[in-house]
């Protein structure tokens, strides 16, 4: 079910996708409206449009405004043609157009919302700006997850079909010891939950030489690895305390961040980070990382905000017995 026409939002709850029109945009939209479907949430169909600005700008109030309406008009095209184009769907749909800028339309509803959709690229133009800055901005500053569906994943549905790749069988999330990563452990465990999946865990370390030339020669790349190895399997036992029968899969991976996880995306129903990473040589994640991992990755990219989620209140109870083991 769906309005009769789109409408301008105040508050939106359940699943936020931002459309254009363009191939990316679509297949955000179908990847949206499973999810939609899969987490019994209302899908909420946004499409944004700004006035150029020279016809803001112009001193003819008549001009100004016959330019608005066919803009507008465009966008309303978009979006009907995106609930057209989930004709059939079970899930709730709604419909919405905003005028201002995509980033900021998106910025201020993922305050209410539970996941925004995008897709990697938009098709540029007035109305077609959703995506490339959009995709690049919105998950560091979003206050809620946000999915990012990239290019190649709109060529491997186009030559496909929509179901979802047979060897994509996990829900891979990166992880550094920080407590923004965990943020992202925990809601890429939910997803794995939801979705019957394994939840596999991956913490890159770069090779000493390459990252840290300026430590001692005596520190050791494989002390450092099993250290950290150490340190999962702390972390795998406080989250198995949550998710007692959440299926899991760790891996320290001596390499490049950004190459790991675009490596492991490939196989991945969806790759997991957190917004930032902590700094240092096993705090890799996020800030630059996950923008590599964004622009680069081969399927579906969730970013998570920093959260206050009271189970992240007894991890450090974990490393304390730990250490009196």
């Amino acid at each position: 079910m769906s309005d009769e026409a789109p409408v301008t939002a105040e508050k939106i709850e359940g699943i936020v996708v931002g459309v254009d029109g363009s191939q990316q945009s679509k297949c955000a939209l179908r990847w949206a409206e499973r999810e939609a479907v899969r987490r019994g949430s209302v899908l909420n169909i946004v499409s944004a449009y700004t006035i150029p600005v020279f016809a803001a700008s112009s001193m003819d109030a008549g001009y100004s405004t016959l330019d608005d309406d066919l803009i507008r008009g465009g966008a309303e095209d978009i979006v009907r043609q995106a609930r057209a184009d989930l004709e059939g769907s079970t899930a709730t749909i709604r419909t919405y157009i905003e005028s201002g800028d995509p980033s900021g339309v998106l910025l201020d509803l993922s305050q209410d919302a539970e996941l925004v959709v995008v897709g990697t690229r938009g098709r540029g133009g007035f109305v077609g700006r959703l995506l490339g800055s959009v995709s690049s901005a919105l998950p560091a500053h979003s206050k809620c997850p946000t999915v990012v569906v990239p290019l190649a994943m709109a060529k491997e549905q186009e030559n496909a079909g929509a179901a979802v790749a047979s060897d994509r069988n996990c829900i891979v999330v990166g992880v550094d010891g920080s407590d923004r990563a965990r943020s992202a452990v925990l809601a890429a465990a939910d997803a794995a939950m939801a979705g019957s999946l394994t939840l596999r865990l991956i913490c890159a370390v770069p090779p000493m030489g390459a990252a840290l030339a300026w430590m001692p020669a005596t520190v050791d790349q494989e002390a450092v690895l099993e250290d950290v190895r150490y340190q999962m399997s702390v972390g795998t036992k406080w989250l198995a305390s949550h998710y007692p029968d959440l299926k899991m899969e760790t891996d320290v991976v001596s390499g490049p961040p950004v190459e790991v996880l675009i490596r492991e995306s490939e196989h991945a129903v969806l790759t997991v980070t957190g917004s930032r990473g902590r700094g240092g040589f096993t705090g890799m994640l996020l800030g630059s990382t996950s923008q590599g991992v964004l622009h680069h990755s081969k399927g579906p990219v969730m970013v998570v905000p920093d959260s206050e989620d009271p189970r992240l209140e007894d991890r450090k109870d974990f490393d304390t017995r730990a250490q009196e083991q």
